[in-house]
């Protein structure tokens, strides 16, 4: 029986369940295998908006068993889960602030965190573009919804080839310069409202870039996503905090998805 890891706190971001292109089983198997003590969905978990284009018929059995297996968190081992609205699962903004058992659902967090202070939020409240002009959001939506599904054709092809996944859409992004500068722009935002905050780090997802790393002074995460980079924030019991990569390894024989096998990357310090 394989061990499970343990960690204080992990943080989850843009799964967008509801959508084809989340990577709902990869991210389950990481939830299968790992323990925490306090379980952060920072936003964009279920993606409303394509719920709302193509109706339930996008919501699948695996989608489903992804709240089972935190809900088996939280029974077996106690679990505290804060789920924090994002934009694509604003609906939940009705529902913000309720505390159910362990559950929390609210629309920012405060976490205390090896004597330092960190501000959770999604960060679309941050995003000039999902704040003021939706609609180009939504048209922005499709270009990157058409993005992923050539990442996804290409990646059919490399794993004919016995080529491990990689993330065409990633790359892309990082060569594109006002993609590289709208990045660095909302990273800077983010810390300097922290600082305003009174708070020593910040913990955020939306822009689908996992980042580990100090902006004057204040100590910003960024959880990524399981669409594209499928990564994860974890804190251990002295208040370390790593970016988590699921790899896959692909049995060169037979493509299948259930023969991946989980392989946890820290980050380089």
């Amino acid at each position: 029986m394989e061990s499970r890891r343990n960690y204080r706190t992990i943080v989850l971001s843009d799964i967008h369940l509801g959508t084809s292109h989340s990577k709902v089983e990869q991210v389950c198997n990481f939830l299968s295998q790992a323990n925490c003590e306090r379980l952060i969905l920072n936003g964009d978990i279920i993606d409303g908006w394509s719920l709302q284009k193509f109706g339930a018929g996008k919501w699948k059995p695996q989608h489903t068993r992804f709240f089972k297996i935190i809900m088996k968190m939280m029974e077996n081992y106690g679990t505290e889960v804060i789920y924090i609205r994002g934009n694509h699962d604003d609906f939940i903004d009705s529902l913000a602030p309720l505390k159910f058992a362990n559950l929390s659902i609210v629309k920012e967090y405060m976490l205390e965190s090896n004597g330092r202070h960190y501000f959770i939020t999604h960060g679309d409240v941050f995003d000039k573009v999902t704040t003021q002009m939706k609609w180009l959001a939504k048209l922005g939506d499709i270009g990157y919804t058409l993005l992923l599904w050539l990442n996804s054709q290409y990646n059919r092809w490399r794993i004919k080839q016995g080529k491990p996944y990689y993330s065409l859409s990633q790359e892309i992004k990082q060569k594109v310069k006002s993609a590289v500068s709208y990045i660095s722009d909302f990273e800077k935002v983010l810390a300097e409202f922290a600082r305003n905050r009174q708070c020593e780090g910040v913990i955020c997802g939306h822009i689908h870039h996992p980042e580990n790393k100090m902006i004057d002074n204040v100590h910003y995460l960024n959880s990524g996503d399981w669409v594209e980079t499928m990564s994860a924030l974890t804190e251990d019991e002295e208040g370390n905090w790593d970016i988590l990569y699921y790899s896959a390894d692909m049995d060169k024989e037979n493509t299948n998805n259930e023969n991946m096998v989980l392989t946890l990357i820290p980050a380089a310090s």
